[in-house]
Formats: C-alpha cells, structure tokens, sequence
C-alpha cells in the first residue's frame, strides 16, 4: 500500500493541484479507499471526520470524470449545508486543473442560483438530501448520467431522517453506478442500506488519534455575533498572551479582523490562502522571532506550522469539525507547558461545544466576558505594578534630574508623578473599551419556566402520554408544532425536519408526543435558540409549521 500520491496513477492534473495545495504523502484512510475506488470498486469507509475522507474520495470521483460533458457524473450528499459548502470546496480545489464544475445544493438557500448552476451543466453536485430531492422533483435534476454517488455521514443522515430520500435519490441514479459510503459506526440501518445499494463493497476502518489535550486549559465565552470583535479586544486586555494564533473562518474574515484590530491599537498580523510563498515564510519568520506577537490565520494557511510557545490560541469563529478545533488547540500546551485556548461562541453554537466535549471526554470551562472596570482595574494594577518594580530597581538617575529641575521651577512633586503616569497611559487612548451588548439566553430562562422552588425533573424513558408543555426530562426543553395527527403528522417527519432545518443530530431530539392538532417535541436545552433560529423553515408534510416554546 503506497502513501505516496505520485505513485497512485492519478491524472496529472490532480497530482499538480495536490503538490500546490501542500500535500505530500496520504493519509491511511486516502491510502487505502484511493486505489479501491480507481479499481471501481465500491468501498465502506468507516471514519472519523479529520482522518482526510474528503479527498478519499474526491480524487477518484475527479479522476473518473470525462471531460468535455456537462451533465451530473457524480452526486455527494451530506447531512448539512455546511459540510456541503466544505465537500465542494475540496473538490474545487483538487479539480481545478481538471476542468470540473462543482455545484453545492442545499436547503435554506435561494433556489434561483442552483437552478441556473444546473442550466450551464455541472460535472459534481454535492448537497443535502432534502434539496437535491426537491430539484429532482422540479426536473432540473438528472440523474442519470451518474457513475458515482458517495454518501458522506451517512449515520449522521440517518439519524436525521433522511433515509427514506437517500433511498428515493439512489433509486434515481443508475443500477451500474459506483457507490462510496463513509460512516463514523456502522449501526444495522447502515449496513442494512449498504445491503440494498452497495455491490460487494470492500470495508476499510480507520481508527482517529488519540486525542491529547491534559495540558491546555480550555474556556469559552459566550457572546452575540456582532460583539465578537469587542470581545476578542477584551481578552487582549487581561489575557498574558506571549504569543497567540486567532483562527477565523475564511480569507477574507481574517484580513478583516486584522485590519481593524490594527486600526483599534492592537498590533496583529494575517496568514491566509491569498499570501504569497515567500510572504507567508517572511511572516511566519517574524512570528516564530517574536516580532510578531499574534497572527489572524485561517486553518488552511496553517497548515504546517510548527511553532513552540504558543501561549493562547483563540477560535474567533468555532470550526464545524470537532477534530479541526483539537487540531486548532493543539499548537499550545506543547513540549511539557501548558496553554490556554479560548473559543468566542454565540447562544447558538453552544451544542457544537458540548460536541467537542463529548468529542475530548474533557471540560471546556465557562468564563465571564471581562467588563469594562475589570479592565481599568486590570489597567491600573498592571501600571503600579511596574512603577513598583523600577523603584525598587532604582534606575532612573538621569528622570530624577529632570524631576528636580521640574521641582526647582516650582512644581508639586505629587503633581509631576501624577503627570507622569498620565504620559505612561498614553497609548490607552488608542485602545478604547468597546462595548458589548447583553447576551440573551433563552434557553436558560425557558428550562426555568415552571419550576417553582425546589423542584427538580425527574426524567423519563422517551414515550410515555404525558403532553404537558414542561418536559419532565432534565436537560431537555418542550416545543410545540402548530400541526398533529391530524395532519398526518409522523415521529420521524418531526425528527428530520427539525434535525434538517435546525442542523442538529436527530438522535439529540427527545421525547414525540403527537396529538390530533398540535405535537410536543423535546429538545435539548442548549440546542433551542438555534431550534428557533430556524422556525420560518419547518415544513411538515410540505406544509410550513410554527415551532415554538411550548
């Protein structure tokens, strides 16, 4: 089994897209699906998300593409629009010289640039189950120029209720097509859809890395998305940060912030995708030099770097991939120091954290946003602190002579120390406190609703007839939808279009209880500002709904 791409009889298309995206040797997951899928076979890959699945099978799909032809050759579904986008920007990369046109579908979206996307032709249509439904419905979907359907997450989509659609779209695709499943674990719904649809697939399982992270100390902070950048200017006031690394999402949120980071008095630079070679080297000089204190980066222009003494890393923008963030802290905490990694989140991305918790069996610890007299005080405290240093150092002869001539002339010496300290605070105007707004948690407040003093849930078995509007599940937090039995409403309808629409695991919903006009649903506390975030979209039955606090 080679690891080595050069040797993988890829085009060399592909291999010159691989060299210039930094690659060099594959990883075991890409070592062993790679030659299975050139050799047409369809593969059972069981793996983690960060063990390289993406271009596992991205580069067979490219590599079998004709050129030339405009229809759909190969289809990837994905639980989420986010890893959708993610899929397809991969692909993009990979495929550049190839000539292939990648187009993301996903729910949420307007309709009108994937239609027009599907017009022109495109070779890879990567998207979510229930969109790439709804353009096979309306035509602008063929399927039937397929030669490969890869299902990425597939336990994830099933647990979201999708498989009932993923069914429908691989009944839509050719008998004699290629088909690539990957899967975290295998649970009977799995193997049992690989039974129906996959032909004498070969298995290959890739165990992640043991995840390391005892010497980091973990916390977060929660905010509202518009002050995360105040935030962040906090932290740097209280924050010992000898040398950090923010990471941000994309190229473009990274230059931004480190321009108005700069512009606010805060010293940083960027590392991106749009730095040139020899740029980027002279940036991560100056960095691993200590000229540079603190670097914006984007997780691919990263890549590789391999500094010690990171003090903090912070995620301005918390990753979608559990392992980029274990990956992300993993830069601190190195060679028998300990580090600090601090996450900025909103009220809606705080399942995502208890993700990466249940991810690292490990705590991330809660902390309060510095406030505005934390920070004067903080100020103050460390102004006295060095003026207390040099006057026990006692090194300031030639300043002392200038003092006496000011007292000579006249002056107060209370008044020149005054006046001294107010010079040593100069910069301070350069960095005003900005302000934040308070954050709003719902979902806090709402688990409270009901509860008078002293009263505890007890939970329950999922089931039961209980249709109170108070979940009696700890944890948990009782919605209603505005339709029921009568409206030929399903557990499994719930399930997915909750998971679908709000982006969460369907095995995270509790407790279903439909009755003839209305439906109670549990969800889990953290989970319902981003539930409700998303309430215009739900559909049962085609039918939008409400959902909404019971």
């Amino acid at each position: 089994m080679t690891t080595d791409f050069m040797e993988m009889n890829l085009h060399p298309q592909i291999v010159q897209a691989i060299v210039e995206l930094g690659y060099l040797d594959a990883t075991p997951i890409q070592a062993e699906i790679i030659p299975l899928m050139l050799a047409g076979r369809d593969v059972i890959g069981q793996a983690q998300t960060g063990t390289g699945k993406t271009a596992a099978f991205a580069l067979p799909v490219l590599q079998n593409l004709q050129p030339g032809r405009s229809n759909v050759q190969a289809l990837v579904l994905t639980p989420t629009r986010e890893l959708a986008i993610q899929v397809s920007e991969v692909v993009e990369n990979f495929g550049k010289y190839r000539g292939a046109t990648v187009l993301p579908v996903y729910g949420g979206a307007p309709y009108g640039p994937q239609l027009g996307g599907l017009r022109r032709g495109v070779n890879i249509v990567v998207g979510t189950p229930g969109r790439i439904i709804d353009l096979i419905d309306r035509g602008a979907l063929v399927l039937s120029g397929v030669n490969t359907v890869v299902l990425d997450e597939a336990d994830e989509m099933l647990s979201m209720g999708f498989v009932e659609d993923i069914q429908k779209i691989l009944d839509a695709t050719p008998a004699e097509r290629q088909t690539a499943l990957f899967s975290a674990t295998l649970p009977p719904s799995i193997r049992g859809l690989a039974e129906r649809y996959l032909r004498d697939p070969q298995s290959v399982t890739i165990q992640r890395e043991q995840v390391t992270v005892s010497a980091i100390e973990q916390r977060y902070i929660i905010v509202n998305p518009a002050d995360k950048q105040a935030a962040l200017t906090r932290i740097f006031e209280v924050e010992p940060i000898t040398r950090g690394l923010i990471f941000v999402r994309t190229k473009l949120g990274s230059s931004e912030l480190a321009a108005e980071l700069n512009m606010r008095g805060y010293p940083v630079e960027v590392l991106n995708g749009d730095l040139p070679q020899d740029a980027r080297e002279r940036v991560i000089n100056r960095f691993r030099q200590n000229q540079i204190k603190v670097l914006v980066a984007t997780d691919v222009a990263a890549r590789g770097l391999d500094i010690e003494d990171i003090s903090h890393v912070i995620n301005f923008d918390l990753p979608d991939d559990v392992e980029i963030y274990v990956h992300r802290i993993g830069r601190t905490g190195r060679a028998g120091k300990t580090g600090v990694a601090v996450t900025l989140a909103t009220p809606a991305e705080q399942w995502r954290l208890h993700r990466i918790e249940g991810f690292m069996k490990a705590k991330i610890q809660r902390v309060a946003l510095p406030t505005e007299e934390d920070i004067y005080n903080f100020r103050e405290n460390e102004l006295m602190g060095k003026m207390k240093v040099w006057l026990q150092r006692a090194r300031y002869k030639q300043e002392r002579t200038w003092v006496d001539r000011l007292v000579q002339e006249g002056h107060d010496p209370l008044e020149i120390a005054a006046a001294a300290l107010k010079m040593a605070r100069a910069e301070e105007k350069q960095r005003p406190i900005m302000p934040v707004s308070e954050v709003v948690e719902p979902v806090r407040r709402i688990a409270e609703r009901g509860m008078g003093p002293g009263a505890q849930r007890r939970g329950r078995p999922r089931g039961g007839s209980d249709n109170s509007n108070v979940s009696h599940e700890r944890g948990m937090v009782r919605l209603t939808i505005g339709k029921g039995r009568a409206h030929g409403v399903r557990p499994g309808d719930v399930v997915s279009t909750i998971a679908y629409h709000a982006e969460i695991p369907g095995s995270s919903i509790g407790r279903i209880h439909i009755q003839d006009h209305e439906t109670f649903v549990d969800v889990p506390e953290q989970m319902v500002a981003q539930v409700l975030a998303r309430a215009e979209k739900y559909r049962l039955n085609r039918q939008p709904v409400t959902v909404e606090v019971a």
